[in-house]
């Protein structure tokens, strides 16, 4: 089953339109060849599979395979062959253009040191995610929540089908892909340090501790949780500071960016398991900063926190206006001292608490509380609570 992806298909589109090379990235397994495919077939001449070895094969020239080429070219898992980049180069500044490249790849330090320096001024990079709530529609919100938005996983025809691709998923990750990648670790030692992880979800993020549990340096723990945000697994949100006479955290919190993952990893198998786990709360939280996050895509995001206990879930910087997000898994948020103190201290234009309710209402002066359904007007429905029309 194919679920269609208008939005970010028309994205591409117009970034086809007006760039040469367009790098669509993200995780294995997010849907980039599925999307891809609906530009260029699969058994056209310009299309390019780097994990098929014909297309290997073809490529042994590669000015030669790709010169003569016109229209769009597709190239998926590009950073198995980074020499193509020069090539790439050359090809796209030829006048008059005859070809335009879609490059395909998933997250790779090489990929994107050599988009970035090869092809720097011709190159647009287009950050691809499993399915957003958007996509798959308010109503399936809760099995979204626990399957995740990987494609196999979410449309999988039962939730232990669901679960037993995401088992496989993450022994693939870890066994075959993170080494494809570039990444020389330990597939055991991975999977302790991620499965750590799920314990430190929603939390200020703590190398030191994590080092001493695994019996590793701290730098080796950081360096492990960079290849993890640089393959979309996790996320690293960063504090952001104000000039206050306060002392605020300066470490980042982590989440991981799938919540689907993350209920594979800590043994969540079904929606009353998840309902019922300790970390439950924490679930939500994540999964509802990753969906604003997709659906606002805002300038910048990052989490504040004093020491005292003030805190935000979520500031956004969006069209030059400062948004507060805070996720409360309850059945009437009420208005809390940390949010009067974040109001005031980040100078907020707007405040919104996004709770799993059916019905939006204010809160207190420039404070809303919204529904998570809201999520999927992206950031019409920010727009309208600062402006007072909900």
């Amino acid at each position: 089953m194919i679920h269609p992806r208008p939005q970010l298909q028309q994205s591409v589109a117009r970034s086809l339109a007006r760039s040469r090379i367009v790098a669509l990235i993200g995780p294995r397994q997010c849907g980039k060849t599925t999307l891809a495919r609906e530009f260029v077939p699969a058994d056209s001449l310009n299309y390019f599979d780097l994990e098929d070895p014909v297309s290997l094969a073809r490529l042994d020239q590669p000015m030669t395979a790709l010169q003569g080429l016109t229209g769009l070219v597709v190239i998926d898992e590009v950073q198995r062959r980074p020499n193509l980049f020069p090539v790439l180069r050359v090809l796209c500044d030829r006048t008059p253009l005859p070809a335009r490249f879609l490059i395909l790849g998933s997250a790779s330090p090489e990929l994107l040191r050599q988009s970035s320096e090869t092809l720097a001024g011709r190159l647009e990079i287009i950050r691809m995610a499993g399915f957003s709530l958007a996509e798959v529609g308010v109503d399936a919100q809760a099995q979204h929540w626990l399957r995740g938005g990987f494609p196999l996983s979410f449309l999988a025809a039962s939730d232990t089908d669901s679960l037993a691709w995401r088992r496989s998923f993450v022994q693939t990750f870890l066994e075959r892909d993170l080494p494809q990648m570039g990444f020389n670790l330990p597939a055991a030692a991975m999977f302790r340090f991620w499965s750590m992880l799920t314990h430190y979800h929603g939390q200020v993020w703590n190398a030191a501790e994590v080092a001493r549990s695994l019996d590793l340096g701290a730098s080796t723990v950081r360096r492990y949780l960079d290849l993890l945000e640089g393959a979309f697994m996790m996320r690293q949100l960063r504090p952001w500071f104000v000039n206050l006479h306060k002392r605020q955290v300066k470490s980042p919190k982590i989440y991981f960016r799938d919540t689907g993952i993350l209920h594979q990893m800590l043994g969540i198998r079904d929606e009353r398991d998840l309902w019922l786990h300790p970390r439950s709360g924490a679930s939500w939280e994540g999964y509802v900063i990753e969906e604003v996050i997709k659906a606002v895509a805002p300038d910048e995001a990052y989490f504040w926190a004093t020491h005292a206990g003030a805190e935000l879930d979520l500031l956004l910087f969006v069209d030059g206006r400062r948004l507060g997000v805070e996720c409360k898994r309850m059945d009437a948020p009420q208005l809390t001292s940390s949010m009067r103190v974040a109001l005031e201290d980040l100078a907020l234009d707007h405040l919104v608490v996004f709770y799993p309710g059916s019905r939006p209402y204010p809160l207190a002066e420039r404070v809303t509380v919204l529904p998570l359904a809201y999520i999927a007007q992206g950031r019409q429905a920010l727009a309208a609570v600062g402006q007072g029309t909900l």
